[in-house]
């Protein structure tokens, strides 16, 4: 029976319960582009205002931890209002004298962001405080590790400083003096008035950026900034943080070039400062970074240990890796190992994350070591951090996945949507399979889903999907998420490669959300993929495969037949390349071609390429007796000899007709070879063997038992077991659909006898294929 999916705008879900599936795809290490930063902050709307949605599906047959709030919390209000007004208020002359440039921000959905609901005045307490943690700011977040140490405060800008506020007509005063002695102002009187102005309440910066004196004082500093001392240009700075002038007002401009001509004369610790200013304001300053990283490379002996964790965090808020620091941040983190507090660590980790800077699996392994210990006594954000670098390590380190399962599940429901996302990510990245984890995250989801992005619904599909698990909650899990994906739907223009994730993701649990789907082959859709910083082809090619085998009654959107070919051929020949060429596989080959006959008795290649992992097909007659099918260099007259079959007029208009439906995917598919001769070679073959099958002559050919043999290996299992990931579960299901059956030479068989004689397994593989159990299957 089907699942259904009732939607208003996706209403119908399908679903095929004959097995339980998985899925093994790579972790995304994460984006350094603007757009994926603008995603980390989205707002979130109230229930009401999106189109509703409503889930029905029937069902088918067949620590203590210390949790610290403010770590999630969200910036300020009221600082975007005052940030546009600071910079609408800069026009006029100071636009030409300062080459001011318009700055925008085009969105590509056309619907004004909406601000988060207000608490009602009737919501309890523990709804305020679910709702508080659920709040994220990627801006806050990561600069927790500074109130943990008081030399922070000279390297960086906080913004939660005790200042005595300005009186409003002060500042009436300052502008006065502004506009009857510009031409007399000292740079000293200038940031003087700047640091005064800036005291003045949040809410009263809309109303001074709209004061033509406020302009004059902005045109003033701009041109004073040289004659300016270092310790009033960093004031100034400090300064435009507080009153949150937009990144890319004019005074900044001229603020960016003053500091790159004058990086080289400064300290260390200025230079930290104030990039952690540029930081504040949003602004990105690639040019002053570089020196940064040259001055710091230059001086690497003068790095505290405050000083070296500032310094990887600009370098992650920067997403800039500089190649010549690599070795020397492995040093530095070595010997600072155990003197970091656990938050440091945390950022460390996050910073090396941003920046896509790859550390030795040695340092990791260290890293890692010393949170395992300690994972109890860290914040989950910190936490969470450390998991991230892992996933882009790649390090499999058993005793921390270990601490994993024990600490996260006590703290998932008290953990944000973002954080669940990758503890979850963190574990299918790994292949380790901690039902504890994953069913606390699934228990905790329906009830957080609404403050999901589509990139946390996506990965969350993925990850449960890559390690073939359905919670209990199951029908409520997916239906929450199936919905949110909805919701979402205008994401997906900008980042498509989320929609595909999590498509697959529920593929490989057999859901299929069919207007989805059709949204996701929709022409225009495709043209997104295709221009995508991300090879998004591979994935498109399996789930349009995988919706013509498990849903038949679809009648919506696929891939054309070109993308189908092109991607064939790209699938066949890396295969051919990497995959046909491995030891095991190639030993296995060689000795059932010598058991069974020769090597027309046995073919390999990819059954299903979509699925990107080879086969060894047999064919076996009911007796256990080999069948060849695998011809080559052969004539038609021989090949049709070798199976038994008289040429009659009605196999010819048979033949001439087409092939057999049942098998018409398959054979596309095994036909589609790079080279022109072997894509002859096929389909000849696939007219020879296709064209007979049983339900178009059953008096012409015998029932035949097709053997796909799986020679697996750990890549294809969960982490340390035998549970098989998503993707080849997956793909043995969909074998099975078109009429084969799946026969594994499990790896912690088949490759301990690699090493043993060539009889020994010979005999496995007399044992495994010709096994009774098998040949009743023909019956």
């Amino acid at each position: 029976m089907a699942t259904v999916l009732i939607c208003r705008r996706f209403p119908r879900l399908s679903r095929v319960t004959a097995f339980s599936t998985a899925a093994k795809r790579e972790a995304e290490s994460g984006s350094s582009t603007s757009e994926q930063r603008k995603e980390e902050n989205p707002e979130r709307a109230k229930a009401g205002d999106e189109p509703a949605a409503t889930i029905q599906l029937l069902k088918p047959l067949d620590y203590r931890v210390p949790y610290n709030p403010s770590a999630y919390a969200r910036s300020r209000a009221g600082r975007s209002s005052s940030s546009q007004a600071l910079g609408d208020g800069f026009t006029g002359a100071a636009a030409v004298q300062l080459s001011l440039g318009a700055a925008s921000s085009r969105a590509l959905h056309p619907s004004p962001r909406k601000a988060h609901p207000k608490l009602p005045a009737a919501q309890s307490k523990e709804e305020a405080e679910k709702e508080e943690r659920e709040k994220h700011d990627s801006k806050e977040d990561p600069r927790v590790f500074q109130r943990g140490r008081p030399e922070y405060r000279a390297l960086s800008y906080d913004k939660s400083e005790p200042i005595e506020p300005l009186p409003p007509e002060e500042g009436d005063g300052i502008l006065q003096a502004v506009a009857i002695g510009r031409s007399n102002l000292s740079p000293a009187t200038i940031t003087e008035y700047f640091l005064k102005l800036s005291r003045l309440p949040a809410e009263q910066h809309p109303a001074l950026a709209s004061r033509p004196e406020f302009h004059t004082l902005c045109v003033c500093a701009a041109q004073s900034l040289a004659a300016s001392g270092t310790g009033d240009l960093v004031a100034l700075l400090k300064a435009c943080v507080r009153l949150g002038l937009p990144a890319a007002h004019p005074l900044l401009d001229a603020c960016d070039r003053e500091f790159c001509r004058r990086a080289w004369d400064m300290q260390l610790e200025q230079l930290l400062l104030v990039a952690d200013c540029w930081r504040c304001l949003e602004r990105s300053v690639p040019s002053y970074l570089s020196i940064l990283f040259s001055y710091a490379n230059r001086h690497w002996q003068e790095l505290t240990l405050p000083r070296f964790v500032q310094l990887i965090y600009i370098i992650g808020e920067g997403r800039r890796s500089p190649s010549d620091l690599t070795q020397k941040v492995e040093n530095t983190i070595l010997k600072h190992l155990d003197s970091f507090t656990l938050e440091e660590l945390g950022a460390i980790c996050l910073g090396l994350f941003k920046s896509l800077s790859g550390i030795s699996e040695h340092v990791m392994r260290r890293i890692a070591d010393r949170v395992a210990v300690q994972m109890a006594n860290m914040s989950t954000y910190a936490l969470v951090n450390v998991l991230k670098m892992l996933r882009y390590s790649r390090l499999d380190h058993l005793p921390l996945l270990r601490e994993l399962g024990r600490v996260v599940p006590p703290r998932i429901p008290t953990t944000n949507t973002q954080g669940i996302m990758h503890i979850a990510l963190t574990c299918s990245s790994l292949h380790y399979f901690d039902e504890g984890i994953l069913a606390a995250v699934a228990r905790a989801l329906p009830s957080k889903v609404t403050y999901c992005r589509s990139k946390d619904a996506a990965k969350l599909l993925w990850s449960f999907g890559c390690l073939d698990y359905e919670p209990p909650n199951e029908e409520e899990f997916y239906s929450s998420l199936i919905e949110q994906m909805c919701r979402k739907l205008h994401e997906f223009r900008k980042f498509p490669e989320h929609l595909l994730t999590g498509l697959l993701g529920l593929a490989f649990v057999e859901r299929f959300p069919e207007e989805l789907i059709d949204y996701a082959f929709r022409d225009e859709f495709v043209q997104k993929t295709r221009v995508s910083k991300y090879e998004l082809k591979k994935d498109l090619f399996t789930l349009s495969r995988s919706v013509e085998i498990e849903c038949p009654s679809y009648q919506g959107n696929l891939l054309p037949p070109h993308l189908y070919q092109e991607m064939t051929e790209m699938a066949l020949t890396f295969a051919e390349q990497e995959i046909y060429v491995r030891p095991e596989i190639v030993e296995a080959t060689s000795l059932l071609q010598s058991m069974l006959g020769g090597p027309e008795y046995v073919r390999n290649h990819m059954i299903l390429p979509h699925t990107r992992s080879s086969d060894l097909e047999v064919h076996l007659a009911p007796d256990g007796r080999p069948i060849p099918f695998n011809f080559k260099g052969f004539g038609a007259e021989k090949k049709l000899k070798d199976i038994g079959v008289s040429l009659t007029d009605d196999l010819m208009a048979q033949l001439i007709r087409g092939r057999c439906d049942s098998l018409s995917a398959l054979e596309g598919e095994n036909t589609r070879i790079p080279s022109q001769e072997r894509r002859r070679e096929a389909r000849d073959r696939a007219l020879l063997s296709g064209g007979l099958c049983p339900e178009a002559s059953p008096s012409l050919q015998p029932q035949v038992l097709k053997l796909a043999i799986q020679v697996s290996n750990r890549n294809h299992f969960c982490y340390c077991s035998k549970r098989l990931l998503g993707l080849h579960r997956l793909k043995r299901r969909q074998l099975r659909r078109l009429g084969y059956v799946v026969l594994e030479l499990p790896f912690w068989e088949w490759f301990p006898l690699l090493k043993r004689t060539r009889l020994e397994r010979l005999s496995y593989l007399q044992y495994k294929v010709l096994d009774p159990a098998l040949l009743s299957q023909t019956a």
